[in-house]
């Protein structure tokens, strides 16, 4: 008879802080946005403006305003990616993807829950598309996709994080940490994807297990990359906000044959 030990390690499940130490080491570089203002009319009607300087934004929509600092990766040439981790709302973010040649935006809310409830992730998120007073909108509105559907990528954010994702649905998809302090954990969270324009995903999702959320932009067809943000609980109880980025590294992908998944 064998005796199977296993490593504690694995039994130890990682608090947020912990795994997102250090996982934005690949991440593209910031970018600065000073002297740019946007107005930003979502689809529901409603209007969000942004007006930045070189470190924080003033901003007023979705019933409230503020000024916070912000955080803004340039993408492609035309398309950034700005998250404003809000100092003058407490336990919020918001996240912010958009062109300057379609003048197509997106708008990603993530706020943490008061308290927790069973079998929901404590984080949620709302969406909106959305367009800049930049110029006329052209090409696709961003929305819902299950273009990832059946895809398995590898994500290399440092040299100390590696991780794959598999899509399983348009609302669920599979993680494991194959390197780093979560290694040989799991899981199947609640997940949203928008296709942004051509090889562009936004893929945020919602974990069960700890109280967090991310907002990520895949760039599937230019460069492999990918930029991202998290907002959670740290094993202290407090809000914090941090970012990511990295490699992707696509394994393959199926086709499901016979009934296709939500």
């Amino acid at each position: 008879m064998t005796d199977i030990s296993t490593d504690p390690a694995l039994d130890e499940w990682r608090t947020y802080d912990e795994f997102a130490a250090g996982i934005d080491t690949f991440r593209l570089p910031n970018t600065q946005l000073s002297g740019t203002a946007l107005t930003l009319t979502l689809d529901d009607a409603s209007t969000l403006s942004l007006r930045f300087d070189a470190y924080a934004v003033t901003w007023n929509g979705l019933g409230a305003s503020g000024t916070d600092p912000y955080d803004a990766v340039r993408v492609r040439d035309d398309v950034v990616f700005v998250n404003i981790p809000l100092e003058s709302r407490e336990r919020e973010a918001l996240t912010v993807v958009f062109s300057s040649t379609t003048h197509r935006a997106t708008v990603i809310r993530s706020r943490i829950a008061a308290a927790a409830v069973e079998g929901t992730p404590q984080v949620g998120q709302d969406f909106w598309a959305a367009t800049t007073d930049a110029g006329p909108a052209t090409g696709e509105v961003p929305g819902p996709s299950r273009d990832l559907i059946g895809k398995r990528n590898i994500y290399r954010y440092s040299p100390h994080h590696l991780y794959e994702h598999v899509y399983v649905s348009s609302q669920r998809y599979a993680w494991q940490c194959l390197e780093g302090v979560q290694r040989g954990h799991g899981d199947m969270d609640l997940s949203t994807v928008w296709k942004f324009a051509d090889g562009l995903y936004l893929f945020c999702f919602r974990e069960f297990r700890i109280a967090v959320a991310s907002v990520w932009l895949h760039d599937l067809g230019y460069q492999l990359m990918t930029t991202g943000i998290f907002l959670g609980l740290n094993g202290d109880g407090r809000a914090e906000h941090s970012r990511g980025g990295g490699h992707i590294y696509p394994l393959g992908s199926v086709v499901y044959p016979d009934a296709q998944p939500v």
